[in-house]
């Protein structure tokens, strides 16, 4: 079954066949006409971006596999190493799409099952005489559903809800910093800008630090654990992110330090713009990240606070 290749042209192919998917609840025609055929979306370990590829399952005694065969070729492909470092993953199944988490099988329960594969599939036995790499199978693992169909708001996305609101704030920042950049040309040492402008800039950044610094304790000493406790696979990716939230801290403090450090009438706020500007950049991709790992295994483990628990993003810009 087909996986991706680096190629230009092996790109494009998955592509097509993924949109072939998505547009036909599942059925892909030409060499796949009649395959059990799935879209694993994987976090990139290295680039941190989602990356969707085709791929062939196989369900064998209530577990669905797939095989990370790359065509016979001596090194694993790019979804295997992906999901060893982030193990939670999106799965499309005809047009069902759900999240999952997934196993490397190994030893005697490894062997088992791909005599089972090879059997059903021969294909998969010549690619591993292709290669010296025994070729890995995969378990996937749907995430339990606490709720059935009678789905509430889970602790996932109480996270996402709160990052949205993290960053509708640092946008209402920028937003003070473009209106007192709008006014800079008028301002001359006898007319400097309103302070206005300057304090409550200030005031909206003490309510985001503290927030986010809240936000993250919660995560360390709350969420992370329970996730901990019910995915023990998932004990890496939480490590990377406790690491992630120390640099986040210091981004936090780096924002107070610059807007503090901002003297209205002296200071250059187009400095200011693109110096708050990377380092909004950088929080965004760590809620990104975030969301990317972790959302669909809290929202297995617990439900959301209760509703108000979440800050509501503050309409007035300040202008």
């Amino acid at each position: 079954m087909y996986e991706s290749e680096s190629s230009s042209s092996a790109n494009d192919f998955q592509q097509r066949v993924i949109d072939e998917f998505r547009a036909n609840a599942g059925t892909v025609g030409g060499p796949f006409q009649g395959s059990s055929l799935l879209l694993l979306t994987t976090v990139g370990a290295r680039t941190r971006r989602r990356h969707t590829t085709p791929l062939g399952y196989i369900d064998i005694d209530g577990k669905r596999l797939v095989v990370a065969s790359a065509g016979g070729a001596d090194r694993n492909p790019a979804w295997l190493h992906n999901l060893r470092a982030h193990p939670v993953v999106r799965v499309e199944v005809g047009s069902e799409t759900y999240p999952a988490t997934t196993a490397v099988l190994s030893g005697a329960v490894r062997d088992r099952f791909w005599d089972e594969v090879v059997r059903k599939h021969p294909g998969y036995g010549d690619y591993q005489q292709m290669t010296a790499r025994v070729i890995p199978l995969v378990e996937i693992r749907p995430l339990p559903s606490r709720h059935g169909l009678d789905r509430v708001r889970g602790m996932g996305d109480f996270l996402q809800e709160v990052h949205q609101w993290l960053s509708a704030e640092l946008d209402l920042v920028l937003a003070q910093v473009d209106a007192i950049i709008a006014t800079a040309d008028a301002i001359t040492p006898m007319n400097l800008p309103p302070r206005t402008l300057h304090a409550q800039m200030l005031e909206r950044c003490v309510v985001f630090c503290g927030a986010l610094e809240r936000h993250h304790m919660g995560e360390d000493f709350g969420a992370f654990p329970m996730v901990a406790e019910a995915f023990p696979a998932l004990a890496p990716t939480l490590e990377q992110l406790r690491a992630e939230h120390v640099v986040v801290a210091e981004i936090n403090a780096s924002i107070r330090d610059l807007l503090e450090g901002y003297t209205p009438g002296a200071s250059d706020p187009r400095e200011l713009r693109v110096e708050l500007h990377g380092l909004v950049v950088r929080l965004r991709e760590h809620f990104a990240f975030e969301e990317h790992t972790i959302l669909d295994a809290l929202n297995a483990v617990a439900d959301a606070p209760p509703s108000g628990n979440a800050p509501e993003p503050d309409s007035d810009s300040g202008e």
